[in-house]
């Protein structure tokens, strides 16, 4: 089980299966020291427990093994319609039905708005192909939407705060949902001295994802909480190593803020999905633990602008710059923080014997074919952010 240490009294009557709220923060298993966060953090922390350990590493294809009768589950994951995030729901539903389980995906929204013919959307055929079922509708009514139907296991794979969630949390408790999990985000990690951030660290109090943690782990019996932070793979309709293409093939520079060795995670999606897979196969492994699910390799952010140039086969100029100098906005002038932000998968390694498979090298050579395949490489594209820095830089583009 786990147990939640908190800066200030969050939660007004915890449950039985649940140390009480610590004004303290409590040890971590894990070698890294927690900062003194008082009003604003809250440490969410594996109990002592020892974890189970396992020899055994499980690949993709190990994933395949279609589930026996006794084992099969009925899945429902409840979809965001935009942002990164969406592309999970769609990897997980097509490696859960190849594993042999039945799947129902309820993406929010209309089945007939403009955002489903964007990716991974139009791609839902593959999913009604390989036996899951789609549905559109407000998870706020999800019994209504899915008709009354029974589930083993729900995914809230769209909730960002505790008004949205709280009502799939509350439908799946009432309906006899044995299993919940969610999707949160490495992204409530307070910043820290010591990367990268494994499961127990400091999170932001004031984080709608924490809000939602908080609550699962209050009212749920067998729950799992998932942390993701940067991804790639087919399907995904946010710019990640697209944003670094886009520069390469036109020959542009590419502006990265600060000295470029700031350290990331980037992840193929199919490895959050295994990670997934294996909580609704391990669930009493996965019961109240809190998963950080990422890749077990972090890469530079110079590096990442490398890889991409490998992947397209040409050659990059990397040009630094001083976000403030420059009088820009980082956030909006490049896809990842300006920062060490890293996290490391640790509890799942050693929790659930799951095993990585993210190759960048590899990786970013398909995502490089698919680029070209859609015509991106010869999309008219504005690069005003750019040209403002590069301006400040004095450094030329050819035209």
């Amino acid at each position: 089980m786990a147990t939640l240490a908190f800066s200030s009294s969050l939660l007004s009557s915890p449950p039985s299966n649940f140390s009480l709220p610590s004004l303290s923060p409590l040890p971590s298993r894990f070698s890294f020291s927690h900062s003194s966060a008082l009003s604003s953090s809250l440490s969410i922390t594996p109990s002592p427990l020892t974890y189970p350990k396992s020899s055994k590493r499980f690949a993709l294809s190990a994933l395949s093994v279609k589930a026996s009768a006794a084992e099969k589950k009925k899945v429902l994951i409840v979809n965001t319609n935009s942002g990164g995030h969406a592309v999970i729901g769609f990897y997980f539903a097509k490696q859960l039905l190849g594993s042999g389980h039945d799947v129902t995906i309820l993406t929010v929204g209309e089945e007939s708005s403009d955002k489903m013919k964007k990716p991974p959307f139009n791609r839902f055929s593959e999913i009604v192909s390989g036996g899951g079922k789609t549905v559109w509708g407000d998870p706020a009514e999800v019994g209504k939407v899915v008709g009354g139907a029974a589930f083993d296991v729900v995914l809230d794979n769209n909730g960002k705060d505790l008004d949205t969630v709280r009502p799939v949390v509350d439908w799946a408790k009432s309906s006899g949902v044995k299993q919940f999990l969610f999707i949160s985000s490495a992204g409530i990690y307070k910043p820290t001295d010591e990367p990268p951030h494994v499961e127990g660290d400091v999170v932001k109090a004031d984080a709608g994802h924490v809000g939602v943690e908080k609550y699962i782990a209050e009212v749920y019996g067998s729950w799992a909480i998932f942390r993701p932070q940067y991804m790639i793979g087919s399907g995904n309709n946010k710019d990640c190593e697209e944003w670094f293409f886009d520069r390469i093939v036109r020959d542009r520079p590419v502006p990265i803020p600060g000295s470029g060795m700031q350290l990331t995670n980037i992840a193929h999606v199919r490895d959050l999905s295994s990670m997934l897979t294996l909580a609704v196969e391990k669930p009493d492994a996965a019961n109240s633990r809190i998963f950080n699910c990422v890749s077990d390799r972090a890469v530079t952010l110079d590096g990442m602008a490398k890889l991409c140039a490998q992947a397209a086969g040409r050659p990059v100029n990397i040009v630094h710059y001083d976000p403030k100098a420059v009088g820009i906005d980082a956030k909006k002038a490049f896809p990842f923080r300006n920062m060490h932000f890293y996290a490391e998968p640790r509890a799942a390694k050693e929790i659930l014997g799951w095993h990585a498979t993210t190759n960048l090298s590899e990786d970013l050579m398909e995502r490089f074919d698919e680029y070209v395949k859609i015509g991106r490489d010869k999309k008219p594209i504005k690069f005003e952010i750019d040209d403002k820095i590069l301006e400040s830089l004095k450094v030329l583009v050819a035209v």
